[in-house]
């Protein structure tokens, strides 16, 4: 490559980088109604009005949900798109009457804002549809769930994960917040996380049992696994041999294979420690769980690439393409799986000194973890690099992972060999 195309590819990087970044930051200042910087940014880059979240949301949509007249007044002033639609095909002025912001109304329809999408006037008449619309089999009697020696297992911004008993027996209830479960962006979410699990039969992955749809607040119930997640485990532990790797390591690509399994194939997309989970404290089974971003896509084709939302999951474990809002395919598993093989491996998670945000950056950049551990064969780091593969196409299936794990755990020495060799 000559000297000009090689500075000439960087600069395009560099430019890429920053398009990113900018997208980042005018969603953030309208987000906290700080008009002055979204103008100062616009001023520099005009078309920055055209941004979009991994939502598909524009900082108008942002500004109209919470009220911020100045920033949407300045947004407008730089030709923002007062029918722009995010992926629920909600317009600003939607977003601005599901939150009872007038002000941000008028502006809008002074504008020719019209009101569109599942929180607009003109394609749902009708009030919004309970979570799910016939009784089930598995639909639970939130009197059966017994709460009185509950223990919360896990928390988060739409509610939490509670230890508790449904007819006699330990499970695990994920129960969202009671003020959120009339959103119908949360009942979306909910619903669709439901439907996915009623699918789902693996030993590696973990079981639902039921789910409370027709009350508040709603749950949904799966087994309850005592080893707790493998990112505690890993925090106790730090860095596991290379055979307990390896075993860890089939557990979660035989529950991956699974999900892929074409032609309805269901893409994780934030496969990390925390959603692995250990069935028992002897730690001798692992599940994935948590399949709250998962999506399910019928496959026409081997080769069908899908333009899905960005952005979605967790930085630190994230594939270069879905930080970058790339289109991209079930391999951004691979990727995450390959993170995952590295921090059991190094006991540490991958980019340990920087932050989830700027790991999975630097990621997108190009640059992979270092490899420090004595715990890799030459086998497992070259299935590691693989996985992570800048190139999805590049990265192997989860069947073939597996194989080769197979394969690599047949020649591995005897633990007492590495433990001479690790000492």
């Amino acid at each position: 490559m000559s000297s000009g195309s090689s500075s000439s590819h960087s600069s395009e990087k560099e430019k890429e980088k920053q398009r990113v970044s900018r997208t980042s930051l005018i969603l953030w200042h309208a987000h906290q109604n700080d008009a002055a910087a979204v103008r100062k940014l616009l001023q520099e880059d005009p078309s920055l009005v055209k941004a979009r979240d991994y939502d598909n949301r524009t900082p108008l949509h942002v500004a109209s949900l919470h009220g911020w007249i100045d920033v949407a007044t300045c947004l407008i002033e730089f030709g923002a798109d007062v029918n722009a639609q995010d992926r629920w095909k909600n317009t600003p002025l939607a977003d601005a009457e599901g939150a009872k912001k007038s002000n941000v109304i008028e502006l809008l329809q002074s504008h020719g804002g019209l009101s569109f999408g599942q929180n607009g006037s003109h394609f749902e008449p009708k009030p919004v549809a309970p979570p799910l619309p016939n009784k089930c089999d598995w639909e639970v009697e939130p009197t059966e769930l017994d709460f009185s020696n509950s223990v919360r297992i896990g928390k988060g911004s739409f509610g939490e994960i509670l230890k508790a008993h449904w007819r006699g027996t330990p499970v695990a209830v994920k129960r969202i917040l009671p003020s959120l479960s009339e959103d119908r962006l949360v009942i979306q979410d909910f619903r669709h996380e439901v439907n996915l699990l009623v699918k789902l039969r693996h030993p590696n992955i973990v079981q639902f049992l039921g789910a409370v749809t027709d009350r508040k607040p709603l749950m949904l119930i799966t087994e309850y696994l005592r080893g707790g997640d493998l990112h505690q485990y890993l925090k106790e532990k730090g860095a596991l041999s290379p055979a307990t790797a390896i075993s860890f390591s089939m557990d979660i690509v035989r529950g991956m294979a699974y999900l892929h399994n074409e032609p309805n194939v269901i893409i994780h997309r934030d496969l990390k420690p925390r959603n692995v989970l250990l069935v028992n404290s002897s730690a001798d089974h692992l599940k994935v769980g948590d399949f709250g971003l998962s999506k399910l896509i019928t496959v026409q084709s081997s080769h069908d690439v899908y333009k899905m939302t960005g952005e979605t999951g967790s930085y630190r474990y994230m594939a270069p393409e879905v930080f970058k809002h790339r289109r991209y395919d079930k391999k951004v598993d691979v990727y995450s799986f390959a993170m995952i093989l590295y921090e059991m491996l190094e006991g540490e998670p991958p980019f340990a000194s920087r932050e989830p945000y700027e790991g999975a950056k630097y990621a997108a950049e190009g640059h992979r973890p270092h490899f420090r551990a004595k715990g890799y064969t030459p086998e497992l780091q070259e299935l590691t690099e693989q996985c992570w593969a800048h190139d999805m196409s590049q990265r192997p299936s989860f069947i073939e992972i597996l194989k080769r794990l197979e394969k690599i755990k047949e020649n591995l020495p005897t633990e007492h060999h590495w433990h001479l060799f690790t000492s």
